[in-house]
């Protein structure tokens, strides 16, 4: 058996709402050995949805449709499902009850624009729909089946999971497990990592590994497909570890974690504690730490200091290092990081960054992305005496690129630095 996945609206074709549905839907599918053939966004177009039907019917055997079962006029995928299948529609009496009685309950009349809703094309029947006002509707076409859901998420979740996931068996013959992984890498861009990981990345091999980038962050997907789950965990595990070690110190974490997650866990495991002390990023590192549940035990706060009154008030930099050196360089990186530790006698390390974020700011000696890192640390025997380590960035982007960079490669530097691993593994140094 396989599937595709339909999606409905002009909000999602327009890009004004992200479809959430077919992501959800392929990875519960996913986990009952159903392949999904692809995903198809469709405007509120009724001859466009109908040709989509029948196309998807003609390709798989399950066709799973979201979206288009409102009661207004732009809600046409009922109509559409009935002109693929040829018929007409006819109403459903128990589901103009079950409309009624969702006003009701709310000490509300029906509008009459909502009788639509309990329409559904000849020869097929209604699925309830236990949150909402728009019945799902279950039909066949040729070899296919099809089931239409609201394109409400919630609404769309329990119906599928409560009422329609129960129903979907794969065929005998052709079941398999299909599991998925991934893991998360950040300072190499997406060809470098690709380079490392070589044949690893062969189409023809299985499990299959392929590459996805967001936010700078590459994310090494990994998806085995075999005939019972544990081969499919093994050959899973076997294929992971042979990307962690292509990748290295690069990759920091599985599926959700954050690079905030791997260095709060690090830090808390040493018992140790961090500062920050930042400028460009306007406390973007802050937030990030402070994102992780259980960061107050390895973070203790930190300083925003845009200004270099702020900077010498705060973090004692001296007025004669911002006049010499200018707020973006080496010299006023190292002397709030170390400022920062000194204000702070709990901390152990301590993360500073300064820098042009743009898009305004740049000169040919300091381009816009260009940003400077320092991290201190205390000497365990004298704790006043820091070891300070820097490192210049020349980052590429706007402005929101430019600050969420320096504050990943900030976190990965710290975290490199807390596992014994060189800097140099970082693409963006100078």
């Amino acid at each position: 058996m396989h599937a595709i996945i339909l999606s409905i609206g002009d909000e999602l074709v327009l890009g004004q709402t992200v479809d959430t549905n077919s992501a959800w839907l392929g990875e519960r599918l996913a986990t009952r050995g159903i392949p999904v053939r692809y995903h198809h966004t469709l405007a509120d177009d009724r001859d466009i949805i109908a040709e989509a039907i029948r196309h998807a019917a003609d390709r798989a055997e399950l066709v799973l449709i979201t979206g288009g079962l409102g009661p207004t006029d732009d809600d046409l995928t009922r109509q559409a499902l009935a002109d693929a299948m040829n018929v007409q529609l006819v109403e459903d009496a128990a589901s103009v009850e079950a409309v009624e009685s969702h006003f009701t309950r709310r000490g509300r009349e029906m509008p009459e624009r909502n009788r639509v809703q309990a329409l559904h094309p000849v020869g097929s029947t209604i699925i309830e729909n236990h949150n909402g006002t728009a019945p799902g509707i279950t039909a066949t076409l040729g070899n296919a089946t099809i089931h239409v859901m609201p394109g409400v998420p919630r609404e769309m979740r329990a119906m599928f999971r409560d009422l329609i996931e129960p129903t979907l068996t794969p065929d005998a013959g052709q079941r398999h497990v299909i599991l998925t992984t991934k893991l998360n890498t950040f300072g190499a861009g997406e060809s470098t990592i690709a380079d490392m990981l070589g044949p690893l990345m062969d189409r023809q091999r299985n499990p299959k590994v392929g590459t996805t980038v967001s936010d700078g962050i590459v994310s090494i997907r990994l998806r085995a497909e075999f005939p019972t789950t544990d081969e499919a965990e093994q050959q899973l595990d076997d294929t992971l570890a042979q990307v962690h070690e292509k990748l290295g110190a690069l990759a920091f974490g599985r599926e959700d974690q954050t690079l905030a997650n791997a260095v709060v866990e690090l830090l808390t495991k040493r018992g140790q504690r961090l500062v920050t002390a930042e400028s460009c990023t306007g406390g973007l590192i802050s937030k990030m730490l402070t994102d992780v549940g259980g960061s107050s035990m390895a973070y203790v706060g930190g300083w925003v200091t845009y200004s270099n009154l702020m900077k010498m008030e705060q973090l004692d930099v001296a007025k004669d290092d911002l006049d010499t050196h200018g707020a973006v360089s080496e010299t006023v990186a190292r002397a709030m990081a170390e400022g920062a530790l000194r204000h702070v006698r709990p901390a152990d390390v301590s993360l500073a960054v300064t820098g042009i974020a743009g898009p305004d700011g740049g000169t040919p000696d300091k381009p816009v992305g260009t940003v400077w890192l320092a991290m201190a640390r205390r000497e365990e025997r004298q704790p006043d005496t820091f070891h300070t380590r820097t490192l210049l960035l020349a980052l590429s982007g706007d402005r929101d690129a430019v600050r969420d960079r320096a504050a990943k490669s900030a976190l990965q530097l710290l975290r490199l630095d807390l596992m014994d691993q060189p800097w140099d593994l970082i693409q963006w140094a100078k």
